[in-house]
């Protein structure tokens, strides 16, 4: 199964209620099991808080969101008009060693993201700032999808 939404929402923290619940809706729709609802939930707040407080100095601008699920993967795709920023870069190395009070400010949450997905990727393109993350999603299939997948996968031996 395969499905895909795009939404559009504006640069205020109230938005991020909307995403929650259409990443609610797909993975119902998608049977995605409750921790990858959650990672998506906690991917998209943390990214998108990132550009609502840092990316804009002032004034309501969009961030376009896109969710592309397939069996595989599940592919996340954020794409802002903010300040030029590459998390992959940009984004301070947190010491996640160094006791709590002696860590520095910054960095944490870009570090989780990126914990969290097997892929992320960063373009700046026509002044747009483009991140695509991708989780793979064999590790956390349903157990419907993966005995569909199982017998899918077993039927190309024979």
């Amino acid at each position: 199964m395969s499905s895909r939404i795009a939404v559009k929402i504006e640069t205020r923290v109230e938005e991020l209620n909307r995403i929650a619940s259409v990443v609610e809706e797909m993975g119902e729709k998608e049977d995605w099991p409750l921790d990858l609802v959650f990672k998506v939930n906690l991917i998209l707040e943390e990214l998108g808080l990132n550009i609502i407080n840092y990316g804009h100095p002032g004034g309501l601008h969009e961030i376009d969101i896109t969710l592309t699920s397939t069996d595989e993967e599940l592919k996340i795709e954020i794409v802002d008009d903010g300040m030029p920023f590459d998390p992959i870069t940009d984004a301070p190395t947190p010491d996640v060693n160094a006791p709590m009070e002696e860590r520095g400010i910054g960095g944490l949450g870009v570090h989780l993201v990126q914990t969290m997905t097997d892929e992320m990727h960063y373009r700046r393109v026509n002044d747009t700032n483009q991140v695509t993350l991708v989780i793979r999603r064999l590790a956390g299939l349903s157990s419907n999808q993966l005995s569909g997948r199982r017998h899918r996968d077993s039927s190309l031996l024979q």
